[in-house]
């Protein structure tokens, strides 16, 4: 049964199905370019025309070199090999709205503040097709 409003605890993001380990929060920003399509005809009125879909994902997690999920190690081996990877961002609750794409690890970093957990934060640049679809 999909979500109604629901706690942003569920969000994940998944790599190659696999969950991203030990997230603290995600994020999936798609956008449209819009190139300008303003002529003599458009009475003094920017027109503009629907261009380039683009997406990204984003994350935050706490680094975890034992986890057998996805973390900082299998990250950095898929970014430094430049590895085309399959993303999912969503929920894994039945009936919920998922987005699919393909993808690189674009951006990865690792911090540690003294007495804290050792955090880190990496990007995933969408490209091709941006799918929406029912979560099953």
């Amino acid at each position: 049964m999909a979500s109604s409003v629901f706690n942003g605890t569920n969000l994940l993001v998944k790599i190659d199905g696999t969950a991203v380990g030990h997230t603290t929060s995600c994020e999936i920003s798609l956008s449209v370019d819009m190139p300008e399509a303003t002529s003599k005809d458009s009475s003094g009125f920017q027109e503009v025309i629907a261009g380039v879909i683009s997406g990204s994902i984003s994350f935050d997690g706490l680094v975890d070199y034992t986890d057998t999920n996805d973390n900082v190690d299998d990250l950095a081996t898929a970014l430094l090999g430049r590895t085309s990877i399959e993303a999912v961002f969503g929920t894994a609750v039945t009936g919920d709205q998922i987005y699919t794409a393909d993808g690189f690890i674009s951006e990865l970093s690792v911090s540690g503040d003294m007495e804290a957990a050792a955090t880190y934060s990496g990007t995933i640049t969408l490209t091709g097709p941006i799918v929406a679809s029912t979560n099953s």
